[in-house]
């Protein structure tokens, strides 16, 4: 089984991306955990980072959609809605949301230059 859902992104580089990533974005990774799996404790859950990784590609790809650099894919809208729902649990303004959909989306655009690099 691969350890991102995203099926372009083989395991051995995703690990040595994702090492080097951490290193430089805990916190980040930590905040958007702790929005996005909603009060469950990071410790308790196996490879939450790469949890969270997953979800960050995934804003960064419904971005994609979102301006029009892709087709809209089947299901898109929910996966939207669903991303949006999930940032906006415990916010009260839509700059807070704004700034988790970019922290994600910067996790997502730097693992994918690391990844790169690495090859």
């Amino acid at each position: 089984m691969s350890i991102l859902m995203h099926q372009e992104y083989e395991d051995q580089r995703t690990e040595r991306a994702m090492q080097m990533l951490i290193l430089n974005r805990k916190n980040e990774f930590k905040e958007i955990a702790e929005t996005v799996m909603h009060k469950v404790p990071t410790g308790a859950v196996r490879d939450w980072e790469y949890f969270v990784l997953n979800f960050c590609l995934d804003v960064s790809k419904e971005f994609e959609s979102w301006v029009g650099q892709t087709e809209i894919r089947q299901n898109s809208d929910i996966k939207a809605l669903t991303i949006l729902r999930q940032l906006g649990r415990g916010k009260t303004s839509m700059n807070q949301i704004t700034r988790q959909l970019n922290t994600a989306y910067d996790i997502a655009q730097e693992f994918k230059v690391i990844y790169r690099r690495i090859g």
